[in-house]
């Protein structure tokens, strides 16, 4: 939720989330995978450099080699690399002038 609506948060804020979202893709309970999935998705949707580091990230979800961290990766990497996501961060970017 942070993610999505505190505007004012850095991009460093979001980075400390990263060694949670490792222990919560641990757990094969289908609300708790599909809440991991929703906030990693949103924090690498909050802005292009987050978008690079979180799928820098997702390589060690792929590797614990757990069901539900590699299906968080694996749904995370399809949509920040949806059209829809590149779309987005190509407008952010021309807007921060980057």
């Amino acid at each position: 939720m942070l993610a999505w609506r505190d505007k004012s948060a850095t991009d460093e804020s979001f980075l400390e989330f990263l060694p949670l979202i490792l222990s919560g893709a641990e757990d094969s309970r289908n609300f708790v995978k599909k809440a991991v999935s929703w906030a990693l998705r949103n924090i690498g949707k909050r802005s292009p450099s987050l978008r690079f580091a979180v799928l820098e990230f997702v390589p060690r979800l792929e590797a614990m080699d757990i069901k539900p961290a590699v299906w968080i990766a694996r749904q995370t990497t399809r949509d920040l690399n949806s059209q829809a996501t590149l779309r987005r961060m190509s407008k952010m970017a021309a807007r921060d002038g980057k």
